[in-house]
C-alpha cells in the first residue's frame, strides 16, 4: 500500500506541472518555472514566521506572491535595464533565493522549516503522513488529498481559461486587439506556478518539480505542436516518469525523487531519438 500512495503523489505532482510545463515551453519561458521554484523560498519563510504551519493558505499566498514578484521583476530588469532575459533570469532568482536562505538562517528558531526538505523532498514519508478524522476513520494521506485538490484547481483554470491562454500563447498582438489582457493572463499563469511549485515543496521538494514543469512537456513538443495533443501527452509522461521513476529508483536503492527525474530523461532521450528518425525517414 506504500508503493501506490508514493506513485499517486508522484503522479498528482507530475500532473499540474506537466500541464503548466506545456505552456511555460510554448511561450519560451521554461527558466522562468526554475526560477519561480527558487525564488519563492523567501515568501514561504515569511509566511512561516507568522504562522508556522505547512498546510496554511498564508504559505501558499505568500509563495504566489514571491512568484508574481519574481515574474516581474525579470521583465523589469530585462525592459527598463535592457538585460538579456537569461541574465535577468539569472539574477533574480539567485537573488531571491538567497535571500530566502538568510531570513531561514536568521530566523530559523521561529520557522520550523528543513531546506533539505524543500529542495528533495520527503516523499518516502508520505505513506506516514495519515489524515485521521475525530472518529477515528483513517482517510489515508493528507498530502494525496491536497494534492487531489491543487490538481482540481490547475485543471480548471486551464479547462475554463483555455481561450484565453491559447491566444496569448500563440498570438499577444491578436489577444490585445481583441481586448484580452496578455499580461494579465501571463501573471495569472505565473502565479498558479508559483501555486504548484509550495504546494509539492513538502512532498517531492524543488529538484522534481522543476523536472516536472520542464522535461515532460518538453518530451510531448517533440511529437506534437497542436496544443490538446501537447497537454494530454504531457500528463501521459509526467504520470510514466512517476511510476517508471519509483521502480528505477527501488531497483538502483536510490532517492526516489533523483529516479523519477532520471526516468523523465530517458523518456526524453527515447522520444528525441524516434522522433529523429521520423523526420528523417
Amino acid at each position: 500500500m506504500n508503493t501506490f500512495w508514493i506513485i499517486l503523489t508522484g503522479c498528482l505532482v507530475a500532473i499540474p506541472c506537466s500541464l503548466l510545463g506545456s505552456y511555460l515551453v510554448l511561450r519560451k519561458m521554461v527558466m522562468i518555472g526554475d526560477a519561480i521554484s527558487h525564488a519563492v523560498l523567501p515568501g514561504i519563510i515569511l509566511s512561516f514566521m507568522i504562522t508556522p504551519s505547512f498546510d496554511s493558505p498564508l504559505v501558499i499566498l505568500g509563495a504566489g506572491v514571491m512568484g508574481v514578484l519574481t515574474t516581474f521583476l525579470i521583465e523589469f530588469f530585462s525592459q527598463k535595464g535592457k538585460l538579456p532575459e537569461d541574465a535577468s533570469i539569472g539574477v533574480t532568482f539567485t537573488w531571491l533565493f538567497s535571500i530566502g536562505l538568510i531570513l531561514s538562517s536568521a530566523f530559523t528558531s521561529k520557522t520550523d522549516i528543513d531546506l533539505d526538505c524543500i529542495l528533495f523532498g520527503e516523499i518516502l514519508n508520505i505513506p506516514l503522513q495519515l489524515w485521521i478524522t475525530e472518529s477515528g476513520v483513517n482517510l489515508g494521506p493528507s498530502p494525496v488529498w491536497f494534492l487531489g485538490f491543487v490538481n482540481l484547481i490547475i485543471v480548471s483554470f486551464i479547462i475554463l481559461a483555455y481561450k484565453e491562454l491559447f491566444i496569448t500563447t500563440f498570438d499577444k498582438a491578436f489577444a490585445i486587439a481583441i481586448g484580452i489582457s496578455a499580461g494579465l493572463w501571463h501573471y495569472l499563469l505565473m502565479g498558479m506556478v508559483s501555486f504548484v511549485t509550495v504546494a509539492s515543496f513538502e512532498s517531492v521538494g524543488a529538484v522534481l518539480v522543476i523536472s516536472f514543469l520542464v522535461t515532460p512537456a518538453s518530451t510531448a513538443y517533440l511529437l506534437t505542436h497542436d496544443l490538446k495533443k501537447m497537454l494530454l501527452l504531457s500528463v501521459l509522461f509526467g504520470i510514466a516518469s512517476a511510476v517508471g521513476g519509483y521502480y528505477l529508483s527501488n531497483y538502483l536503492d536510490s532517492s526516489t525523487s533523483a529516479g523519477m527525474v532520471t526516468m523523465g530523461g530517458i523518456l526524453f532521450a527515447i522520444v528525441f531519438v524516434i522522433s529523429k528518425k521520423l523526420k528523417t525517414a
